[in-house]
């Protein structure tokens, strides 16, 4: 549908999480074989590589492709199998988290659950991604509370584009182990101080809340103010090729619209220890190589 270069970079400049989606949905049209899910993880962790990722935690949505006649198992084990690759050959470990994409149907995300159940062991979680506007947490609530049947964590999207509201209600409703954004949450003070008391990760994303006019200019971003009070705040890519940063990126970012401390700057990567879906023993040897680089530059 572009005529030019100059017309298909306009399309990248989004006013609202729904211009992203549009195009994003678009892109993913041409992921149809085992191997391009393979090929597109694949590119996705030599990028985690050139930013030194030791784990990283990816999210998938299933029913982009179901619903365009791709099925269920050409997409997981294309993702699987390039994620075992890169623990074994470049050293990364991972886990998958799927998405029920929040504005298609309760049923839809029930069929789709059904058609994870012979790929649990490659899944650590479920969550809810896309528009929360108009889709608030209820929704899903069932469906997600069948996952955690199966033995399955939950997280979601909630507080990006829509209200600290959908923050609580992921709490209570879908009983999240971690909210994926949630920057939304400083408009309530009860709640700020919940996931102070409980440590409830955010996953915040602060390139793409720039991208998407969450905040005009990262100098805005509340960020390192969620840090300073306490949170447990992390910083993490959120569609990289759209939204202009891998992790690293991120970080610069952030480091050169703030005035961060080193050890607070190495606090984003404790927490993302802290938040992340591995064992203790696997936290702790993490913890320690922040620790020991944190040492490092400080000599």
């Amino acid at each position: 549908p572009y005529d030019n270069p100059a017309q298909l970079r306009a399309a990248y400049e989004f006013s609202q999480l729904q211009d992203f989606l549009d195009i994003y949905y678009q892109g993913a049209s041409v992921l149809l074989e085992e191997q391009d899910f393979y090929d597109l993880t694949w590119d996705y962790l030599l990028r985690c590589q050139a930013d030194k990722v030791m784990h990283t935690e990816i999210f998938f949505d299933p029913q982009t492709h179901t619903e365009r006649g791709v099925a269920f198992a050409t997409v997981i084990n294309g993702i699987d199998r390039a994620l075992q690759d890169g623990q074994q050959k470049l050293g990364i470990s991972s886990r998958i988290i799927m998405c029920f994409l929040r504005h298609l149907s309760e049923a839809a995300a029930f069929a789709t659950l059904e058609q994870a159940k012979p790929h649990l062991e490659k899944l650590v979680a479920v969550g809810l991604d896309s528009t929360e506007i108009g889709h608030p947490p209820a929704k899903h609530e069932k469906v997600l509370a069948a996952a955690r049947q199966l033995g399955l964590l939950t997280v979601a999207h909630a507080g990006e584009e829509g209200p600290a509201r959908n923050i609580t209600e992921s709490l209570d409703l879908l009983q999240v182990s971690r909210v994926d954004h949630g920057v939304a949450c400083d408009q309530d003070e009860a709640l700020l101080q919940r996931l102070i008391d409980e440590r409830i990760p955010l996953t915040v994303c602060p390139l793409s809340n720039t991208k998407l006019k969450v905040y005009k200019q990262m100098a805005d971003h509340n960020i390192v103010t969620l840090l300073r009070k306490g949170l447990c705040v992390t910083i993490n890519s959120d569609d990289p090729a759209y939204f202009g940063g891998y992790m690293n990126a991120n970080f610069h970012a952030v480091a050169a619209a703030h005035d961060l401390t080193r050890e607070e700057l190495a606090q984003f990567s404790l927490n993302g220890v802290e938040a992340s879906f591995i064992s203790q023993a696997e936290k702790a040897k993490l913890h320690a190589q922040v620790l020991d680089y944190v040492a490092g530059c400080s000599q």
